[in-house]
């Protein structure tokens, strides 16, 4: 076997790859799109040697992603020994260091590169957004769970980098004066620079900062939230008051202000028909004294409590939750709500049904009926419920823009709340449990029609899908985004995020919603 023979003909490399191949697709779907912001901090000209076309870093991102490749050094050697990526990159291999860069440097345009792509993907007649579906998974972050320290740690180790910060620097002008006194000046780096010591300890301590910074936000949002939870309480008091629809009763209303409330509706009721003669009237006057009679007795109950020293627990919903995370760590001896050091924007988060943790985002998808990612949003909520608002505007706004509009939603038990259910936006169907159970209540106590007007969100939607027609157009949920989530975590490798910071693992879930796209667009629409 001769391996030395050289071509008696100039290799064409159009020739190395199938017409088909995803490779021609990818570098024809790059040239389709604006890539101005790729373009925008090209080097052009000045020492150096030539830079790399944005147009064929891009697209040697885009097929590294679909072919499962993320890391830059991994895509480097595969430029060098497989056809695929040398046809792509012209045989010009790019070092890791400019793909790293390149993917850095321009995060914030992989989202107008999504929204280009989902745009592309509607011209040939897919992104069906009749009906879409919402769900979220975990993806871990690039940090380490053992990087989680709690508040009271981050601050003791704020002051000891400070304390070494300051050492060093002493540490370093007495060695230097005693260099000048000896050598005339010419001490190590002539007294140029900043000591190694103190370049590492500003470098941990500027972490740290990022840590302090996160902690204040999460305390902020804290604050943000009880002030919610106690808007909606005095909400609902007013909503007795005034003898509206009240629903269930938010945790943290104050049971005297209640029973209060009650006993002024009554009140306004006899107002209103004071000095009415007839039957009607006097049964309204009768009513509505009973009424009175009710609710003072359970004031009254509810005052003797209190002064036996029973305390009505008025902690708003938020609250609550914080207190539960903190007990469920402290009885497995853990920090409640720590902060990563590493990556202070990531979360510890539950994974899985077996109760494990990782420090991770919340990766929501936003998919079509044909399977298209309309949209993506990264939480940092370790569950789905606060997650519907901004990834339904997501989607909305992605839908807009293709002058398409939103029909049904489909969600499962995790987006379950009023806030969600009453939300202004599409119309959608969100399970109030596991699908065996619902699918149950369909063949126990099917229902017809829309709910009852007095039934309140929650049991609003349980009647809905008691309907066997909607429960039937629930069965998509899974069918829908399941699959997609399978690509990303399978196809694209998708596990692990390669950068830190929430706008760039944003910028990086941009890209693999992206690439999802336009691999789902090859299988179905093989020419542009």
């Amino acid at each position: 076997m001769v391996r030395d023979q050289q071509f008696l003909l100039p290799p064409n490399m159009i020739d190395w790859l199938p017409e088909d191949h995803l490779v021609w697709f990818v570098i024809e779907v790059v040239k389709a799109l604006d890539t101005a912001a790729f373009h925008a901090n090209r080097k052009l000209g000045g020492a150096g040697r030539r830079a790399y076309d944005p147009d064929m870093l891009l697209a040697l991102l885009i097929y590294a992603y679909a072919s499962g490749e993320r890391s830059s050094r991994r895509i480097e050697q595969l430029c060098v020994d497989h056809v695929a990526f040398r046809v792509l990159c012209a045989q010009d291999a790019p070092d890791h260091s400019a793909i790293a860069r390149f993917r850095a440097t321009h995060q914030d345009a992989f989202t107008s590169l999504f929204a280009q792509v989902l745009a592309l993907c509607s011209a040939q007649g897919m992104v069906k957004v009749g009906v879409v579906s919402i769900d979220g998974s975990k993806i871990a972050a690039n940090a380490s769970r053992g990087a989680n320290r709690s508040s009271e740690s981050v601050q003791r180790e704020v002051e000891r980098i400070s304390a070494q910060i300051a050492q060093t620097v002493v540490d370093e002008a007495v060695a230097t004066d005693a260099a000048e006194d000896a050598e005339s000046g010419d001490g190590p780096g002539g007294g140029q620079g900043l000591p190694e010591q103190f370049a590492r300890h500003s470098g941990r301590a500027a972490n740290i900062a990022k840590a302090v910074s996160e902690l204040q936000r999460r305390r902020d949002a804290d604050a943000a939230a009880d002030a919610h939870d106690q808007k909606a309480a005095e909400e609902y008091l007013a909503r007795v008051a005034a003898g509206g629809p009240v629903g269930r009763p938010p945790g943290n209303v104050d049971p005297v202000r209640y029973h209060q409330a009650r006993i002024q509706r009554a009140r306004n009721n006899i107002d209103q028909v004071e000095g009415v003669p007839g039957a009607a009237a006097a049964k309204t006057r009768g009513d509505a004294r009973c009424k009175i009679k009710a609710a003072q007795k359970d004031l009254a109950k509810v005052q003797a409590d209190i002064a036996a020293g029973h305390q009505p627990d008025l902690r708003g919903k938020a609250a609550r939750a914080r207190d539960r995370r903190a007990d469920r760590a402290h009885a497995r001896g853990a920090v409640a709500d720590p902060v990563n050091i590493t990556d202070p924007d990531s979360r510890l988060m539950t994974e899985g049904s077996g109760g494990g943790s990782v420090q991770a985002y919340n990766a929501q998808f936003i998919v079509t009926d044909d399977h298209y990612v309309l949209g993506v949003h990264t939480s940092q909520d370790a569950n789905d419920t606060h997650c519907y608002l901004p990834a339904i505007a997501e989607a909305t706004t992605q839908a807009d823009g293709l002058g398409k509009k939103i029909g049904l939603v489909l969600m499962d038990s995790g987006y379950f709340t009023d806030e969600n259910l009453t939300a202004t936006g599409p119309e959608r169907l969100i399970a109030p449990g596991k699908n065996r159970d619902l699918y149950a209540d369909v063949r126990e106590d099917p229902t017809s029609g829309e709910p009852p007007p007095d039934l309140d969100p929650q049991d609003a939607m349980r009647y809905r899908l008691r309907n066997p027609a909607n429960a039937e157009r629930y069965k998509r949920r899974s069918a829908t985004v399941e699959p997609v989530f399978a690509h990303l975590k399978e196809q694209i490798k998708l596990r692990r995020f390669a950068r830190r910071g929430l706008a760039a693992v944003t910028a990086e879930l941009n890209l693999a919603a992206t690439v999802i796209n336009i691999h789902r667009l090859y299988n179905t629409q093989p020419a542009i």
